[in-house]
């Protein structure tokens, strides 16, 4: 994947490009310390994924990023955990705090990477050859998935909750079951498979199995030891179906 870092800190930098060389199968195609500098390569370049500072001097890193026509894949890099809402609410691939363990590092490149293989499998799978939804209800107990090259089967039992990425779902399943499935569709489409009384739409980026809630806050769904925010637009309708006043 062909990459850049934007970070006015030059040591920052200099240990994001010295990471991404460590791993091997990313390509620095620039480092910035001003993301208007990076634009012009963005503009000229193919770029696949940036890591992206959020604080800096002229611009911070999530405005930046909206201000791109075409958004690469991107991961924030910051020192600063109160922006990791809206960080993935832009879609994120991933939030990493500084200082940055390299473990880190490489499981979030290997969750970009992920996204990066099933985006450009997809447009070699002739769409003749794919269910149009990317999803086909076999009967009212489980579907089948489309997965890279895969038609995945899923009980519904086993799915915990859906997260948005861009044009892509990432589905969250049991542990025991698998580790969580990417697949090329949108959440109209997913829940018009999906029986409704089972899952729910709790935000934008999300929607839960309710028979996996194990509490809920004022904000926020609890699945295990996860906490998913209930969007503001969902809150009423989301409290509502649950049966909390």
């Amino acid at each position: 994947m062909k990459c850049i870092i934007i970070d006015d800190e030059p040591l920052a930098l200099n240990i994001m490009k010295s990471y991404c060389e460590e791993i091997g199968n990313l390509d620095v195609v620039g480092t910035f310390t001003n993301p208007m500098d990076a634009s012009n390569v963005l503009m000229g370049t193919e770029v696949d994924l940036i890591f992206l500072d959020i604080e800096m001097p002229q611009i911070s890193g999530l405005d930046f990023v909206k201000t791109l026509d075409r958004k690469p894949l991107f991961i924030v890099t910051t020192a600063y955990h109160q922006y990791a809402l809206e960080g993935f609410e832009l879609n994120a691939v991933d939030y990493l705090v500084k200082p940055i363990p390299f473990a880190r590092f490489v499981k979030a490149v290997n969750r970009a990477r992920e996204i990066y293989l099933l985006k450009r499998d997809s447009k070699k799978i002739p769409l003749q050859t794919a269910p149009s939804s990317g999803i086909d209800q076999m009967d009212d107990q489980f579907v089948f998935i489309k997965s890279d090259y895969e038609n995945i089967k899923l009980k519904y039992s086993d799915i915990l909750y859906i997260q948005g990425l861009k044009e892509y779902l990432r589905i969250h399943v049991k542990i025991e079951v698998k580790k969580p499935i990417l697949t090329l569709m949108s959440f109209k489409q997913l829940m018009e498979k999906l029986p409704d009384n089972q899952f729910l739409r709790v935000h934008r980026s999300f929607v839960v199995n309710i028979a996996c809630i194990t509490a809920v806050q004022r904000n926020k769904i609890i699945i295990g030891d996860i906490r998913i925010p209930i969007g503001e637009s969902y809150k009423e309708t989301c409290l509502k179906r649950l049966g909390i006043d």
